[in-house]
């Protein structure tokens, strides 16, 4: 006996399944024949509250919105846009609180599309339930129920709360939306003496939202509500926190970065002026300049539009993404932990192996659909399959229909599949020999046994079929069948038990079949039981959880892109790993008895040698997240039950079945609508590319603001046109209306070749790393030098007021710098010259357009501040500009040709 407190304030901490049936109902103030009074029971429920799953508090609208504010780099608009208006710089002032007003628009939108995680969870609360209250069984909304209810189960109902069975007949329950075991659990009333039995072994207690499947059941509620293990979970989804994702806490480091560069060069700039002696609102106008020069305007608009291009594309391809940053976050995953049972096998019991008369046979199909043949060795006689046949149809209870819908115990389902692919139909079968006698499946003795009148060589026969486990049938039997007769079981006996120990290998569940034929008069009927005895064995099938068709290849493109994938299930470990060994999913399994035995440490150190993980609980998987996410990993978890929303809320990016419970959709940040692993492949494919080309952005977007900031800095220092190379309009001219088309040209780009046969990248190298940054001030650094020939060319036509024809060639200059450099720095460092290049001239036509535009319409230049140029200044300025990308492509050379000589060397 438990000496945990029992009493029903404490319900949720007691160990029940370690206590007999009475002293629980005991323990919790009930009878088991009568139940709860009316009056108990009500007073209980406003102790308690009711039995529901507490939902989490969704932030408002405007909570989000606030959050987008306080983003550094619209905190920088912001100042940009009051400076703006304070010194008169209305149209300045209007663009960029516009653009302040996109970016919470665009990042508040996204951000709503998430629902809370445990509202699904409360959905899930099963409506009605049967309880016996003053002694009369009733029908009540199942949120009403407390500790101490006595409650009536039969196969078909949801269970409405976690309880401990008092009384059992048959009884099964299918657990796999909490421990995710595919296979039907036998429940009985028997006490369990470990106080560390797992979750999946409490075989004594049945769970809120799991469903019964055979049997019927009297069970006393022992928690309710939160107290359940469906309630622990929810806990858990709020206790964890979602993280930012890698490329939002890269963005939010450059941010800073550029922060310092932004407001460093306009205060040089505002020291400069005011020691020179220009007025105050021209150096504010000059600081005005140099910030909106030196920040980023659109990094956080044009990146939403990449993210928001890459979930189109994830969405065209089956997988659906709630967050924008979670595109990026798939293309940097380096682990993948996924749930077996629905993700990457069929959650549907096959036969696979067949043992029959003492000859293998192999069975073709999966899942519920009936058709497939059964395969034997070439050459050696076709056997007759009557008996097994038979057995298949006759001692079960489950019936499937032609399209695959299941009535009934799922490993009875996969029997009468394969009956159906002998060539028998289970319904017109049982119609034909109805049962005269049986011995329904119990765990304590684990077989079934029904008696038929069959023909047998034309004479009506007594007949008996058994099956059950293959040592509790095996013990009962006296003879085996064979190809050559019927022979004693002593001669046969090891070679059957070597093929019990081969199938169990291969992680099958295994079922032994028997017959025993009787004389007309035998008394069965009178003690079916006592008939179960000097049976005929038959043979062995082997059940699976089939995989998927697309599991193992998907599995073999993660680990060559260098990701490692683990496979983590509340089936035995042995299951665990033959499945792992059919995935090729590499060496290494453990149960959650054995993690959960380790310390972090310990468990961090078995992590590389471990991939199969198996009777696990919602716990061990969350864990397992949590510590390969402190050694360095980007984790992605998959998962279809309630029993992964934990783990899959903790992961960097959860991955979600679209058959899956509705808490394991919100719970993660991404849904694989056609439940397909192979589909998650797909999508880190994406993922990669999609960085790729927010690499690509952030490179041509600093170069841009290099070479900006350059150019203010040394026109403020030199005395330049009076410190302003372009004007404010200019440079949101450039910002808005020139750089966006390139940025298009790199979202378009075409996925690489080869993007799976490289390495995950790491994460602790961000876009801003030494490497980068060089190219960054090398390409600014170009397209500053291009610009500011134009100012140092023409000094005479030079004036302290704008339009004048140096700032306009400068202008002319950097617009088209940008639109060439653009096309060559799509790609790093392949040539941004080779194909496809087509469609790319035909986007980057359109700001060359703009360009002439702003130049030469007389609207236009009163708008931006140019003036008209003549031929020669045009052909100037374009070959300025095609500098640019004939250097960049340069350097890219030598450094392909630097990497293929290390490779060489290699």
């Amino acid at each position: 006996m438990s000496t945990v407190d029992t009493s029903p304030d404490t319900a949720g901490k007691a160990l029940w399944y370690t206590q007999d049936p009475d002293a629980v109902v005991a323990a919790l103030r009930s009878d088991r024949d009568r139940g709860l009074t009316a009056a108990d029971a009500a007073q209980r429920l406003a102790a308690h509250g009711p039995n529901s799953i507490a939902a989490e508090k969704p932030p408002s609208t405007w909570q989000v919105a606030l959050q987008q504010l306080a983003d550094p780099m619209n905190v920088m608009l912001v100042a940009v846009a009051i400076i703006s208006l304070f010194i008169n710089q209305v149209s300045v002032g209007i663009l960029v609180g516009a653009l302040v007003v996109l970016n919470i628009v665009l990042g508040t939108r996204q951000e709503m599309k998430a629902k809370a995680s445990v509202d699904a969870l409360a959905k899930m609360q099963i409506p009605q339930a049967k309880v016996v209250r003053d002694g009369s069984l009733l029908q009540v909304d199942a949120t009403t129920l407390v500790p101490g209810d006595v409650v009536a189960l039969e196969a078909g109902d949801i269970v409405p709360a976690d309880g401990r069975i008092v009384r059992s007949a048959t009884l099964e329950t299918q657990e796999a939306a909490l421990t995710g075991e595919s296979a039907p659990i036998p429940k009985d009333a028997g006490t369990l003496s470990d106080p560390e039995t797992t979750l999946g072994d409490r075989t004594n207690m049945v769970f809120q939202n799991t469903q019964v499947t055979r049997g019927t059941a009297s069970v006393v509620i022992t928690d309710t509500g939160m107290q359940t293990q469906m309630g622990q979970i929810a806990s858990m989804l709020s206790a964890v926190k979602p993280a930012k994702s890698p490329l939002q806490r890269e963005l939010d480091s450059l941010t800073g970065v550029l922060g310092w560069i932004a407001w460093g060069a306009v205060a040089i700039i505002i020291i400069t002026g005011l020691l020179r002696g220009q007025e105050i609102t021209s150096v504010i106008l000059l600081g005005i300049s140099m910030a909106i020069s030196a920040i980023p305007t659109g990094m956080p608009s044009f990146v939403q539009a990449m993210l928001s291009y890459g979930s189109r594309q994830l969405a065209e391809h089956k997988a659906v993404v709630k967050n924008l940053t979670d595109v990026e976050t798939l293309g940097a995953t380096s682990a993948i932990n996924s749930d077996k049972t629905g993700t990457l096998t069929m959650n549907e019991m096959t036969v696979e192996s067949l043992y029959y008369r003492g000859e293998w046979f192999t069975v073709a199909g999966s899942g519920y659909e009936k058709s497939g043949e059964v395969r034997h060795v070439a050459g050696l006689p076709v056997p007759q399959f009557n008996q097994l046949a038979l057995g298949l149809t006759l001692c079960s209870d489950a019936t499937v229909s032609d399209d695959g819908a299941v009535i009934g115990d799922p490993t009875e389902a996969a029997l009468v599949v394969l009956a159906a692919k002998l060539g028998a139909d289970a319904e017109l079968t049982r119609a034909k020999f109805p049962r005269i006698a049986e011995v329904p499946f119990d765990s304590a003795y684990k077989f079934m046994g029904t008696f038929h009148e069959i023909p047998v060589e034309g004479v009506e026969t007594l007949v008996g079929y058994v099956k059950g486990g293959p040592d509790v049938v095996l013990d009962r039997c006296s003879s085996v069948a064979t190809m050559e007769g019927v022979v004693p079981i002593a001669d046969r006996r090891d070679a059957i038990l070597e093929a019990n120990r081969s199938l169990s290998e291969q992680g099958l569940r295994v079922l032994a079949f028997a017959f025993r034929r009787f004389a007309p008069d035998a008394p069965v009927a009178d003690d079916p039981m006592a008939a179960v005895s000097d049976l005929t064995f038959v043979g062995l099938v082997g059940i699976i959880d089939p995989l998927r068709p697309s599991s193992k290849e998907a599995v073999r493109i993660a680990r060559e892109a260098g990701i490692e994938v683990r496979m983590i299930t509340g089936d035995h470990a042995i299951t665990a790993a033959a499945i792992g060994a059919k995935l090729g999913l590499g060496d290494g399994a453990a149960s959650g008895a054995e993690i959960q035995a380790m310390s972090d440490e310990d468990l961090k150190a078995a992590l590389p040698r471990l991939h199969m993980f198996g009777r696990v609980t919602p716990e061990d998987k969350l864990r397992l997240a949590r510590l390969m996410q402190e050694e360095g990993a980007v984790v992605a978890m998959t998962g279809d039950a309630v029993n992964d929303a934990a783990a899959l809320k903790q992961a960097d990016i959860g991955v979600a079945m679209g058959s899956g419970s509705d808490v394991t959709k919100q719970a993660g940040k991404m849904i694989l609508v056609d439940d397909n692993f192979g589909t998650l492949v797909t999508a880190v494919r994406l993922g990669r590319s999609i960085y790729e080309k927010i690499v690509s952005y952030v490179r041509f977007q600093m170069s841009q603001l290099f070479s900006l900031v350059l150019l203010f800095l040394v026109a403020s220092i030199f005395d330049i046109n009076n410190g302003v190379p372009l004007t404010p309009i200019m440079v949101l001219f450039l910002n808005f209306f020139i750089a966006i088309f390139p940025v298009i040209v790199i979202l378009l780009d075409p996925v690489p070749d080869g993007i799976m046969l490289k390495p995950p990248r790491d994460p602790k190298k961000t876009i801003a790393n030494p490497a980068a940054v060089t190219l960054w001030f090398v390409y600014g650094g170009l397209i500053f030098i291009t610009t500011l020939v134009p100012l140092l060319l023409y000094p005479d036509l030079l004036s302290s007021t704008v339009p004048n024809v140096p700032v306009t060639m400068a202008f002319v200059v950097c617009a088209l710098g940008s639109i060439f450099g653009g096309l060559v720095m799509r790609r790093d460092p392949e040539s941004g010259l080779a194909a496809p290049i087509i469609d790319a001239v035909k986007w980057l036509s359109i700001p060359l357009a703009l360009t002439v535009v702003a130049v030469e319409l007389p609207f236009m230049q009163r708008l931006v501040g140019t003036i008209g140029l003549s031929g020669n200044e045009w052909l100037t300025a374009l070959g300025l500009a095609l500098l640019v990308p004939v250097l960049i492509e340069l350097e890219k050379w030598v450094r392909r040709a630097r990497l293929r000589r290390r490779a060489a060397q290699a």
